[in-house]
């Protein structure tokens, strides 16, 4: 499309400026002279000061523009025929305040530009630190006016990139490609002088005081140091809002994704990642480093409660996180936040569960049970995808050519960014300290955007080395550049770079406080309830104990306020004992002892909430065992001697090993982590709503055996799936697994192969989330199969749906097929849902 219109457009504004400038510049010294020979002395000093002051334009900037009228006129006509060449006529259209980066001698006291009618605004001054002042909220800024294309909000964002990559310098370029720590910006005018493209905070980051309106006052200034480069590009700030907008001190935690898998409710995950969308953006925030959309398959693993489940389903299906954050489309609806599908790839495969680990699968593997719920984050348009730590078969993640290009960017179709963890491009050598070659395997491999955090300058020297040494492909750089811009144009940040104050009243609300403890009842998993043990009687008499019962540290666990998160007060919320109290006709019959002393035989439970203490990953790996601590065992100990009946809530981010003090109670349910509002734990505790989770992850009979998975032959404590409820004469009926049946028909055979289809149905009265169906390969080998994902082991092929097909209604069908060398035959398929 040409633009000749649109830039003569503008030689026509140029054209009705420049005479009233050339004007003014004459004018001027004449009147200034008059003032002074008539004022005289002091007066007249204070008046030539004056006039020097509220004048329209500086006397030598005119005469410095007045100068140049010749050949702005001049070169005009070479901007409209070569449009592809636009740096000139940008430069001179800022230098007459038109668009960001002018000369603020041109600014009036409203910061519009004197003498041009309807020019942008300029950037507010840098301010002195990096956290403004809390009580003053700055002023609404007024997006800059659409002089150039990439800055017109009407043009397609394709165009807008092509035509601001157009204007870029190789050091902007390099800019946009590097995130840094918000405290490692030193002094803060860095921002702007290395044209840094975005800025962080990790997860001990913080702002003081700590609430939302000093997170979106904190935001706003860094914003406005960004927007005053010459191009005027803005920052995209990212933050890892896991379970709720977490870094924020009285923000709504919910519960870890373990806790959501627990629920198997997409459009309630939806809902949740709306409610996180709208408080992150009431800080000003734009970017959440969120879903996790790991498989753990090994729960000593550190990060497990960052996972919705053990099989691929199960994150797959709730992918609609990021459809909640996003929007249908990005920057479609209000309060857009970028998602970002994490960790790429693997990571929950580790073996042994080590954090960082290397991930020994073969390709098939790898892609059956790893990569389904990245490829439905893609399909859903997720705008970013952070690549992992660990490595798969010995090649680190982020040195991975193969995975991050050709099968994300390629064969997957991503067209967002990708992005390394924290430092993670410095650790390929094994070595402390960034080097070029390191910089270049990263971005070669298909990084576009490199969380630094901290040494900035040296990172950006050394990219440039390796772009200029030619180890780095201009090309590449472009690319990574658009797909960055491109998120932020969508986004919205060019037209809306500051905080929306609109929503900063929605952290912690009340609304999203509700949404949160219908996610916590929706997830309590009821393993146990001998007796009918539960529901409590609301009036009976209880005894509460255990480090977890009054802990609201403990129960948000890790990446609350803090990136391991600590036991105690660290934010505003409701506790376990405060929800019972509040559940209970009369709270004084509630008696609660952190560790169970003082119990006797005359309460009708004993409420124990214990558990795990916060831990992130890391020091959250237990390659030593998944066992209650001392001071769990012994409050327990204290409890059964009591003879109370004891029902335990296990506060945790993962199954625990428990087999030995099961047969000591009458009743244990799963809480995970559920974040701020514990009164969703008594909902159930008292049968107000009936336990209705299932667990995500197999529950092993010991630490020993794991890891333990569904589908691997081994006998867990308790099965993938596996919860009981209230409903029914039996409190304690052996669930049977969600009902689906599979018909196998061979549909064509040749010499030495045959096709076939197989047929899954729902038989059940509830819907499925994901379904598996296996089969004796009796010496045939499946050489092709579609609409599903095949492994085989011990002469055994099991398919499970893809991302696409595990979602069944009740009566609801689906079908896979496959092609295989050998003799058809007729086995009879096993089929088991979830």
């Amino acid at each position: 499309m040409s633009r000749k219109p649109e830039l003569k457009g503008r030689a026509a504004r140029l054209a009705r400026l420049l005479p009233a400038g050339r004007a003014q510049a004459a004018r001027t010294p004449f009147v200034l002279l008059v003032v002074v020979l008539l004022g005289g002395g002091l007066i007249g000093l204070l008046v030539l000061n004056s006039a020097l002051s509220e004048g329209s334009f500086k006397l030598a900037d005119l005469q410095k523009q007045t100068k140049n009228l010749t050949d702005q006129e001049q070169a005009l006509q070479r901007d409209i025929d070569a449009y592809s060449a636009p740096d000139a006529l940008q430069r001179r259209a800022r230098e007459l305040g038109m668009v960001p980066g002018g000369d603020p001698a041109f600014l009036g006291p409203d910061g519009t530009v004197k003498g041009v009618p309807g020019a942008a605004p300029s950037p507010a001054p840098e301010p002195a630190a990096l956290t403004a002042p809390a009580a003053a909220a700055p002023e609404p800024v007024t997006a800059p006016a659409a002089v150039l294309p990439y800055q017109d909000a009407s043009l397609p964002v394709p165009d807008r990139v092509t035509d601001l990559l157009s204007r870029m310098t190789l050091d902007d370029k390099l800019g946009q490609m590097t995130q840094i720590e918000k405290d490692a910006l030193v002094p803060q005018s860095d921002l702007a002088a290395y044209r840094i493209g975005s800025v962080l905070s990790g997860g001990d980051s913080t702002v003081s005081p700590n609430n939302a309106q000093t997170w979106a006052d904190t935001y706003d200034s860094l914003q406005r140091t960004a927007l005053a480069t010459p191009l005027g590009i803005p920052v995209i700030y990212g933050i890892d809002a896991v379970h709720g907008h977490n870094a924020v001190r009285g923000a709504t935690l919910f519960p870890h994704n373990i806790g959501l898998g627990a629920t198997r409710d997409p459009a309630l995950v939806q809902r949740i990642g709306r409610a996180v969308a709208e408080e992150v953006s009431g800080t000003g925030i734009d970017w959440d480093f969120a879903p996790c959309l790991c498989v753990a398959r090994d729960d000593r693993w550190g990060r497990t409660y960052e996972s919705y489940g053990e099989t691929p389903e199960l994150p797959s299906a709730l992918t609609t996180f990021v459809t909640g954050l996003q929007g249908d489309t990005l920057g479609a609806g209000p309060a857009p936040v970028l998602a970002t599908a994490k960790h790429y790839l693997g990571d929950g495969g580790t073996a042994g569960g080590v954090d960082q680990g290397d991930t020994r699968l073969s390709e098939a593997d790898l892609r059956a049970v790893h990569l389904p719920p990245f490829k439905e984050a893609v399909r859903r348009g997720v705008g970013s995808v952070m690549l992992s730590y660990s490595s798969w078969n010995g090649v680190r993640s982020h040195a991975n050519t193969y995975l991050v290009t050709d099968v994300l960017k390629g064969e997957l179709g991503f067209t967002g960014f990708v992005v390394s963890d924290w430092a993670a491009v410095d650790q390929l050598d094994g070595q402390s300290g960034f080097t070029g070659a390191e910089i270049a395997t990263a971005v070669n491999a298909g990084v576009d955007m490199v969380m630094v955090p901290h040494d900035y300058k040296k990172f950006l020297t050394l990219l440039r080395g390796e772009v200029t040494a030619g180890r780095i492909a201009p090309s590449r750089i472009d690319d990574a550049n658009r797909r960055i811009l491109t998120q932020k144009f969508r986004l919205g940040l060019f037209e809306r770079p500051l905080t929306d104050r609109s929503y900063t009243a929605t952290v912690g609300s009340a609304a999203h406080r509700e949404l949160a403890r219908q996610a916590v009842r929706a997830s309590q998993v009821l393993l146990k309830n001998d007796g009918g043990v539960l529901p409590l009687p609301k009036s009976a008499r209880l005894f509460v104990a255990g480090k977890s019962a009054d802990d609201i540290g403990n129960q948000s666990g890790g990446w609350t306020v803090g990136w391991q998160g600590r036991s105690g007060p660290v934010t505003d919320g409701t506790t376990i004992l405060q929800g019972i109290r509040a559940a209970v006709t009369d709270p004084s019959r509630v008696t609660y002892d952190r560790y169970g002393n003082g119990i006797g035989s005359g309460y009708h439970a004993a409420v124990a909430v214990v558990g795990e203490t916060p831990y992130a990953e890391g020091r959250g790996d237990r390659p030593g065992g998944l066992g209650l601590d001392q001071e769990d065992l012994q409050t327990l100990a204290r409890l059964k001697a009591s003879g109370v009946p004891v029902v335990v809530v296990l506060v945790s981010g993962r199954p625990l090993d428990v087999s030995a003090q099961l047969p000591d109670w009458k009743a244990l349910l799963a809480a995970w982590l559920p974040g701020t509002e514990g009164a969703g734990v008594a909902d159930v505790l008292f049968g107000d709503h009936a336990p209705t989770g299932k667990l995500p992850v197999s529950w092993p009979r010991t630490s020993a055996q794991e890891p333990v998975n569904d589908g691997d032959g081994k006998d867990p404590l308790f099965r993938y799936g596996y919860g009981l409820t209230y409903s029914g004469a039996d409190p304690t009926p052996t669930p049977t697994p969600a009902a689906c049946t599979a018909r196998l028909r061979t549909v064509a055979s040749w010499p030495g192969g045959h096709q076939a289809e197989v047929t899954v149905e729902n038989t059940g009265s509830a819907a499925l989330t994901g379904w598996s169906v296996t089969w004796d390969l009796g010496g045939t080998r499946v050489t092709n199969l579609w609409n599903g994902s095949l492994t085989t082991a011990g002469g055994r092929a099991t398919v499970r749906n893809t991302a696409a097909n595990g979602l069944l209604p009740p009566g609801g069908t689906t079908s896979f097929g496959f092609t295989a060398e050998g003799s058809a035959a007729t086995p009879a398929p096993d089929c088991a849902g979830s």
